[in-house]
């Protein structure tokens, strides 16, 4: 799939098939993922796939926020994708000082590049993805046993789409896009 086919195709899939994603797969998704560019190359973003049923229904149980759709979600996915990232390198210089004046927030756009090119990934391979962020963070770090110096920031549902969500309308270039 070209990469114009890729970003106009890709889809938020909330729903899964009952079938399960290969290690083989699940290992391609992550190695193309490592190419999302980052911050002086630091290349902070990790990733824990969350296979087990019975852990999946305790971070439901747990660690879904009320009110979201996530309980279902993360029930019919096959994997459950925890990104978390190594913190104090993007953004800042050798000895530890801020490299920018969005201090430690440029990690977060380093996770957000790596998340999507996880999901772009995993849509030229044939997979659904959805990211989701509301959840106790804390609490399932805890969970998860991260190292220190490593945070959770999103859990990203990974399987064969079950659903074949429309396109949402999206903004016109000239809402979108100024000239100076």
């Amino acid at each position: 799939m070209d990469a114009k086919t890729c970003i106009l195709t890709r889809r938020s899939h909330r729903q899964y098939q009952p079938k399960p994603v290969s290690h083989d797969l699940i290992e391609e998704v992550i190695s193309l993922a490592a190419y999302a560019p980052s911050w002086k190359n630091t290349q902070i973003s990790r990733y824990i796939a969350i296979e087990d049923p019975a852990a999946k229904q305790e971070i439901v149980d747990r660690f879904c926020l009320p009110g979201t759709n996530n309980p279902s979600i993360i029930a019919s996915c096959p994997v459950l994708i925890a990104q978390t990232f190594l913190t104090g390198r993007s953004g800042f210089n050798r000895d530890g000082t801020y490299n920018t004046d969005r201090e430690d927030g440029w990690q977060y756009y380093d996770c957000g590049i790596a998340a999507q090119t996880l999901c772009l990934a995993a849509h030229d391979l044939g997979l659904g993805t959805v990211i989701m962020g509301v959840f106790d963070r804390k609490g399932l770090e805890e969970y998860l046993q991260l190292p220190e110096g490593q945070e959770l920031m999103a859990l990203i549902a990974l399987g064969w789409p079950a659903d074949e969500p429309a396109a949402p309308k999206r903004k016109d270039v000239e809402t979108l896009l100024s000239y100076r």
